[in-house]
């Protein structure tokens, strides 16, 4: 069964990629193109929904794929953690499925979990973002998502150290972290996580330089997922296993109970 896809956006440039490739995939069809001045009475009739629009009316588009119980695949920006925890009781009333995709570049996400990964290991992370000037929100929803995967991965060990945040140079926290925009010509994508320590730092760098090739494989797979989603899921690492755990995934063993041994003690994730 072809499974009929509206996309919200669809006449921008990441709406312009996910139409591509949803017109190139076997088992999907474009049923309905939107701009952001569309009416949402246009959704009409479609099996999924995909929302490549901006983060002002991201919202009232997954209201409406809600509303019409349609599943939803979210690419917009703007969507923080406690943004989606809004809508995922939504959702899960609903008996639906939505799935928020902050990057769909599967080296992003290697990326920002290997930061994630570092995270607990180095007192200090700042994260510098740099998108094309026409992009309205900052910070990107890369950086949020990877700011919160690192203040995740640091909840044993305490939010980074980030000195003198009271001052605007120092950039927008987010989840603890320091994040700092660019705006400007001559790129499209790009993040530097900087980790420090004493006497040390790494950076761990992505550079998007051909967004149809970059995000292809990641929108491919994310139209899958959505498609058979129930409730919320976010990043495209809560459906694919890219090999990198933080110590938020590792799991604890508990101590013995009832005399057993701590060898055979019951592992249990965190």
């Amino acid at each position: 069964m072809t499974t009929r896809v509206a996309i919200v956006g669809g006449t921008g440039k990441l709406g312009g990629v996910i139409r591509a490739v949803v017109e190139d995939e076997p088992g999907f069809e474009v049923s309905a193109v939107l701009s952001s001045s569309s009416s949402l009475d246009e959704l009409d009739g479609a099996d999924l929904i995909v929302d490549a629009s901006t983060p002002a009316i991201s919202i009232d588009v997954v209201r409406a794929a809600i509303e019409r119980g349609v599943n939803i695949l979210v690419g917009t920006s703007g969507w923080s953690s406690e943004r989606i925890a809004l809508v995922r009781p939504l959702v899960d009333a609903a008996g639906t499925g939505a799935v928020f995709i902050p990057n769909f570049s599967l080296g992003s996400v290697v990326a920002s979990a290997l930061s994630a990964a570092a995270a607990p290991l180095f007192p200090s992370v700042e994260i510098v973002e740099a998108h094309r000037e026409t992009k309205v929100d900052s910070p990107s929803g890369t950086a949020v998502r990877t700011a919160e995967m690192i203040a995740a991965a640091r909840a044993e060990v305490g939010p980074v150290e980030s000195p003198h945040v009271d001052q605007r140079a120092r950039g927008q926290q987010v989840a603890s972290v320091p994040v700092h925009s660019l705006r400007r010509p001559g790129v499209i994508a790009r993040q530097e996580v900087v980790l420090s320590g004493p006497g040390e730092s790494v950076t761990i760098v992505h550079d998007t330089i051909d967004p149809a090739l970059a995000y292809a494989p990641g929108i491919r797979l994310a139209l899958a997922a959505a498609r058979d989603a129930e409730g919320v899921s976010v990043g495209l690492d809560s459906f694919v296993d890219i090999g990198v755990r933080t110590r938020a995934h590792r799991p604890r063993v508990e101590p013995p109970v009832d005399g057993l041994s701590g060898q055979a003690a019951r592992a249990t994730p965190v």
